[in-house]
């Protein structure tokens, strides 16, 4: 009973939706619903279709009333058969270590990428307005734009190529 009332208790759209978990173990948390989903579904039909037998018709019809005794004794020595869950809990056991492992992993992921929004956006608020920054910080910042603009000297290039065909012509002559 635990078990049923262990499965029913999960709330599978938190977990889907609420962890952040990537995508190969949401597909792994959701095969493993469908594995469990189909196993309980099959269990209680079988539960359900307990046939029953009524020897007592065979015996008025048949002639060979020994094979209606033999069936008879095979029915009542019958005792189902206990399979050894062992194997099966170790294979469950490594998958939910492998889940936890990637949740784990996940998370550290997660913890990672929110400090450094966090830090991105601690330097966007302490940030000054564009208009108080100086060319040498903005060099520092950027250092490819002060290459861009070393090697635009040293060809003797004195315009920024499509600044004419986007923001027009100013010169006066």
């Amino acid at each position: 009973m635990a078990t049923k009332s262990a499965a029913t208790a999960v709330d599978w759209t938190k977990i889907y939706t609420g962890l952040g978990l990537d995508k190969t173990t949401l597909t792994s948390l959701q095969s493993f619903r469908a594995r469990h989903s189909t196993a309980v579904s099959k269990n209680s039909a079988l539960k359900a279709t307990v046939p029953q037998i009524d020897l007592s018709h065979y015996k008025s019809v048949l002639k060979d009333q020994q094979a209606v005794s033999l069936a008879e004794k095979v029915l009542k020595d019958f005792k189902a058969v206990d399979y050894d869950v062992a194997k099966w809990n170790e294979v469950v056991g490594a998958f939910e270590g492998k889940a936890v492992a990637a949740a784990k992993e996940t998370v550290n992921k997660i913890q990672t990428e929110q400090s450094s929004l966090q830090a991105t956006l601690s330097n966007i608020q302490d940030a000054r307005p564009f208009e108080d920054l100086t060319v040498d910080e903005v060099a520092k910042a950027r250092p490819e734009i002060n290459k861009a603009v070393e090697t635009m000297i040293k060809k003797g290039k004195w315009s920024v190529p499509g600044y004419r065909e986007k923001f027009g012509e100013f010169s006066l002559m």
